[in-house]
């Protein structure tokens, strides 16, 4: 989840505007090892496709396989819903592993595309009247304003905009400062998200609050906080009762950074790093224990399938959970923001507007060993297409998939009248 990459992307993205069995502990460097002899072995791989999709649908398998190929990808996957129908549901596997097999009932670390469901979460808080937008995040969460009196200024509507004046490209991303911030509170690993409240609180914002966009995971995961606060109930549980439930949505579930559920990808990556989850030092791959999923949780922490995202999104085209004037204030302007090119980020979710009344919203996720999107087209169209490895080094854009998708999209001249949410859901 680098700055580098989610402003590019957001920039790239010119049109997008099963129960739990017991987890298996991953070994250390186990993913690392896989992704290392990856492209040496490309030449005995094998192309594998399961799940359903409509006739006429041939396209949107075509483009994954593409992609997926040209960035020798182990495991894809990718949901596509039509005004409410979901009509394509597939797992995809490029590899050699004979044993590995993407379902499309797969789960995949989403990344930042838990962002757009923890703003909802907050949303209906706001909705039900037990939250403000105008609530002061460190009076509901108790922070200490001493080191910077702006803070009393960052509210929660700032937060779901990215404007509470954190900018990681001129301070390092709080959620990943593991190490420093053990080191600097005297603490052991791995931390906690009390642990990164404290330090972080006494450090100088960036920019005063309300003045400057600049994508900030530390503030969600703080609006995770709130969620608990105000709701009395655990981040997971309020997200799963009030978001995930109505929508009938029961795979998603909180990810774990060194265990894998039932049916969990493996995540690849050529690099390591130092272990966050004790003092040894030891080197890991990066995806098993370079960074603390656990902490990420609103910002970053969630599993789910495509077609789960995709029936998450409907949420915002009415009905259950989140009422019109509530979706309205999700896709509004910000005070400040707007890209040169008219895309802004409004509470959770990019949007672009395309004409008149119309709009395009999306939100991608970035993270070692995962790489995300989630596309809400103004003309009924939703897909959300999901990878187990990201960009790394000179290899191809992941980005490409965003106008990819696109083209596939609008090369359908009829589309299939067909439903398969019962075969699912």
């Amino acid at each position: 989840m680098t700055q580098l990459t989610r402003r590019n992307f957001g920039k790239a993205a010119v049109l997008a505007g099963a129960g739990a069995a017991a987890p298996t502990l991953l070994a250390g460097c186990s993913g690392g090892a896989s992704a290392r002899t990856a492209a040496g072995a490309a030449a005995t791989r094998t192309w594998n496709v399961t799940g359903k999709a409509l006739a006429g649908l041939g396209g949107f398998d075509s483009t994954v396989k593409s992609f997926m190929q040209a960035r020798n990808i182990p495991c894809g996957q990718l949901a596509v819903v039509r005004k409410g129908k979901l009509v394509l549901s597939r797992g995809y596997t490029w590899s050699a592993d004979t044993g590995l097999k993407t379902q499309p009932t797969s789960l995949f670390r989403i990344a930042s595309i838990s962002k757009p469901v923890t703003a909802t979460a907050v949303l209906r808080l706001v909705q039900d009247g037990k939250l403000k937008l105008t609530d002061r995040v460190a009076t509901l969460l108790g922070l200490s304003t001493t080191a910077d009196p702006r803070l009393k200024d960052v509210t929660v509507l700032r937060l779901l905009q990215h404007l509470g004046g954190w900018d990681r490209a001129i301070s390092p991303d709080l959620m990943f400062q593991d190490l420093a911030i053990a080191k600097a509170l005297g603490v052991p690993l791995p931390i906690s998200q009390a642990d990164i409240m404290r330090y972080a609180s006494g450090r100088k914002l960036d920019h005063a609050p309300g003045t400057t966009y600049a994508y900030s995971n530390y503030g969600f995961m703080l609006l995770g906080r709130i969620i608990e606060k105000v709701s009395g109930l655990s981040y997971r549980s309020y997200v799963q009762s009030k978001v995930l439930t109505p929508r009938t949505v029961h795979r998603m579930r909180l990810g774990r950074t060194l265990y894998r559920t039932s049916g969990e990808v493996p995540y690849y990556s050529t690099y390591t790093g130092t272990t966050v989850f004790d003092n040894s030092g030891k080197k890991v791959s990066y995806p098993y224990g370079g960074f603390n999923l656990e902490n990420m949780d609103a910002h970053g922490g969630w599993l789910a399938t495509a077609m789960d995202l995709t029936r998450f999104a409907g949420v915002y085209d009415g009905g259950s959970v989140l009422n019109a004037a509530s979706i309205k204030t999700a896709f509004a302007k910000p005070a400040t923001g707007i890209n040169s090119d008219g895309w802004y980020y409004g509470c959770g979710w990019m949007v672009r507007p395309v004409g008149t009344g119309k709009i395009n919203t999306w939100h991608d996720g970035s993270l070692g060993g995962t790489s995300t999107l989630l596309v809400r087209r103004y003309d009924g169209l939703t897909w959300a297409v999901l990878f187990d490895q990201r960009q790394e080094g000179s290899a191809p854009s992941y980005s490409d998939i965003d106008p990819a998708l696109h083209k596939a999209a609008d090369a359908v001249k009829t589309w299939p009248t067909g439903d398969l949410t019962s075969t699912y859901f």
